[in-house]
């Protein structure tokens, strides 16, 4: 059976992975340290991304419904490490007062319109934990130090992932065709690409639906390779590879 992580759980889980995200940025040995994963950063450029992002993402909650997203909030983030990590704590304590204050129902600007994720606050929640949770991963390994991501963290990240930052109504520009995913840890997706666009859907059982191609690893192996911090040719693949490879190449926006 599938289930989603309550509203009080996608809060615990953006402050502890904030907490290991700041953890990670103490015990590098530089802030001018290259972020393997992030090509271009420094994991000084890594944590003002996390912390300016979840500024934004606090403002964009306290706002409520809206066409447009409100502009950032000004001010550039400390430079010193320990002033730095203050000002991170301090931004994880936005978002989370404007989680807190805004509840999960209520609507919000949200950067997924078409997919098949609600545009409400507690869905921005839910998309926060997996991006704080992968870039604590992204300074984790910077770091020396890097961990699987938390087995709560990544099964949600799965759901999350195909619902929110894959399901669309742009038309895939192929031939139909349905990937699916299977986290040894029991659970099931299937995404169906199509004129209709991209569906997401959780399965039942593994052999619930034909693929025309599949992919088995670990949630956290799935997540990670989902948001390209590895390969795809570590996971376990079966059926046409060239689906996969289109989808991953696919940008619904052109």
């Amino acid at each position: 059976m599938h289930e989603t992580l309550e509203f009080p759980d996608l809060l615990r889980l953006i402050d502890e992975r904030s907490t290991a995200f700041r953890v990670a940025v103490a015990a590098a040995p530089s802030l001018d340290v290259r972020v393997p994963t992030c090509p271009g950063w420094t994991l000084s450029d890594l944590a003002r991304h996390l912390g300016e992002g979840r500024r934004r993402w606090a403002a964009t909650v306290a706002a409520g419904p809206a066409d447009t997203r409100p502009a950032a909030a000004g001010g550039d983030p400390p430079r010193g490490r320990e002033e730095l990590l203050v000002w991170l704590a301090d931004s994880t304590r936005h978002l989370l007062d404007a989680l807190r204050e805004a509840g999960p129902d209520r609507g919000c600007w949200t950067g997924w319109g078409t997919s098949q994720s609600p545009r409400t606050s507690g869905a921005v929640a839910r998309h926060q934990v997996q991006e704080i949770a992968v870039h604590t991963y992204d300074a984790q390994l910077t770091a020396g130090a890097a961990r699987p991501l938390p087995d709560e963290v990544a099964l949600d990240g799965v759901d999350e992932f195909l619902f929110t930052c894959c399901a669309t109504t742009s038309a895939w520009p192929h031939e139909p065709a349905t990937v699916v995913y299977h986290a040894t840890e029991g659970r099931s997706w299937s995404l169906r690409l199509s004129a209709d666009g991209a569906r997401a859907a959780r399965l039942a059982a593994p052999a619930a639906d034909a693929a025309d191609v599949s992919v088995r690893a670990t949630a956290g192996e799935l997540v990670l390779a989902m948001y390209g911090r590895s390969p795809v040719d570590s996971l376990e693949l079966a059926g046409d590879r060239r689906v996969l490879d289109r989808l991953i190449a696919w940008d619904p926006g052109e």
